[in-house]
């Protein structure tokens, strides 16, 4: 394994290949798919003192929050590092620092160098936090390197080809892929989870949910804050922009279909039991216009600003529509270029009751009073998950009101613990599916496309696991 990997990164460094966005993305996959195959046994995680082996690859504002939740859990610590650019790793060693812990080794300068640190440092897991369309191809290096457990964050790959080459390469080498979707984890979705599988709704019909969140002033930055600074002057996107600005906007220039589907998808999908006795069968999507971040560059920089003359494709509002195998349809909305507060817009419908959290309203037939919501609050006081009464306490001083602590610990209770991924390479290729399919179906007019059934046949008989 070891001459493999090194034959690897001679090949990587022969090709000489730099970024160039998405298409650089789709030569790293096929470069990593064609030159890394092995059947080697993953390389053993040294425990010499009993703690977690973890490395990060990307040190962003994400990151972050996950070193956080690492080392306030007991027996974790962090080896190494890996990033580009020599900011955010000096900032991430700094927020190391705080916790009196050892520095970890820090390996940068090149695109690839996450290569070297894979190939030379022992991991139990290794998380990757980068731009999206690095995702893929690093998850994939990381199994192929011997990681027992690899976390990729959201969305975990762009293409519909991304998401088999990460079941395929979790299968062939044993590694667990674990998409970091913290949304699973919010304490109202796991309260809501709850009372689906103790039958308060009844047989489930139909979900509503989706990623409508105003991220205008994300996609566009002045180069030195997260957020554009409205009133001062300078409008990026691109190298010289920071943070996600420097990537995420580049999405929305190219690609038009629901380029962040999971937040929603994930929590509905555990509802649902997808790939666990249940699966989506088919997709059908449309776009509106693409009118926000034009007007947004407009209203900011003025009509003569570079960026005026940028065609933005992504349609503001997509609104995808699912079939799955037993009979529920599901609507998933994408909407970052708008003017709007944020929303997840979850709704789950059965037959006996509904949940929708925009405005917090629950109905139970039978208990609730005719025709009149009641407030989730008492319900969800009632149908607070295990892992939530559990945690709340710790997960309460974490990121995104305690979610990032829950899904973590959830995470290295299983990697301590040997068991599967909470949330599989099965789950991250249907999750992240809907991008590539959106896509597909908005540039064929809307047209229905068949989900791949990335199971091959096993959800039939496989069953529910999340959070049990």
């Amino acid at each position: 394994m070891e001459n493999t990997r090194r034959s690897f990164l001679k090949k990587v460094s022969a090709a000489g290949l730099g970024a160039a966005g998405l298409a650089m993305a789709n030569n790293a996959s096929a470069v990593i798919n064609h030159s890394t195959a092995n059947n080697s046994p993953k390389k053993p995680a040294g425990k010499d003192d009993g703690k977690l082996k973890f490395g990060f690859i990307g040190t962003g504002s994400r990151c972050h929050e996950h070193i956080n939740n690492v080392l306030s859990i007991p027996g974790n610590k962090i080896v190494a590092i890996c990033d580009i650019q020599q900011g955010p790793i000096d900032r991430t060693l700094k927020h190391i620092a705080q916790f009196n812990v050892a520095a970890p080794k820090v390996y940068k300068g090149g695109e690839w160098e996450f290569l070297k640190m894979l190939d030379n440092e022992e991991f139990d897991c290794v998380i990757i936090a980068s731009p999206w369309e690095w995702h893929t191809p690093m998850a994939v290096a990381a199994m192929k390197a011997g990681v027992p457990y690899v976390g990729v964050e959201v969305s975990a790959a762009n293409t519909v080809e991304e998401c088999w080459d990460l079941v395929n390469v979790s299968e062939a080498t044993g590694s667990q892929l674990n998409i970091m979707e913290n949304v699973c984890y919010r304490r109202d979705c796991m309260a809501a989870l709850n009372m689906v599988r103790q039958g308060l709704f009844g047989e489930l019909l139909h979900a509503t949910c989706g990623y409508e969140h105003d991220l205008r002033e994300v996609k566009f930055n002045d180069g030195q804050h997260y957020n554009y600074v409205p009133g001062s002057g300078d409008l990026r996107m691109g190298p010289t922009a920071y943070a996600e600005a420097q990537w995420r906007t580049n999405h929305s220039v190219h690609r038009n279909g629901d380029i962040y589907p999971t937040h929603g998808i994930g929590p509905v999908a555990n509802c649902l039991d997808i790939n666990r006795g249940n699966r989506f069968l088919s997709l059908t999507a449309m776009a509106t216009q693409s009118r926000g971040l034009h007007k947004f560059v407009v209203d900011n920089g003025g009509a003569d600003h570079p960026l005026a003359k940028v065609r933005f494709n992504l349609g503001d509002i997509v609104t995808s529509m699912i079939k799955c195998a037993n009979g529920q349809t599901v609507i998933v909305t994408h909407d970052t270029n708008s003017p709007r507060p944020y929303s997840l817009g979850f709704r789950i419908q059965g037959t006996e009751g509904l949940w929708m959290n925009d405005g917090d309203h629950v109905y139970v037939q039978g208990q609730s009073k005719p025709h009149t919501w009641d407030s989730s609050d008492d319900w969800f006081q009632r149908y607070d998950h295990p892992l939530w009464k559990a945690h709340g306490a710790e997960a309460s001083e974490a990121g995104h009101g305690g979610m990032d602590y829950v899904m973590m610990f959830d995470f290295i209770d299983a990697i301590r613990n040997k068991k599967r991924a909470p949330m599989d390479c099965y789950d991250a290729a249907a999750w992240s599916a809907i991008s590539g399919l959106s896509e597909m179906s908005i540039a064929r007019g809307g047209a229905v496309v068949d989900f791949p059934d990335f199971t091959r046949g096993q959800w039939i008989r496989r069953e529910p696991a999340f959070a049990l």
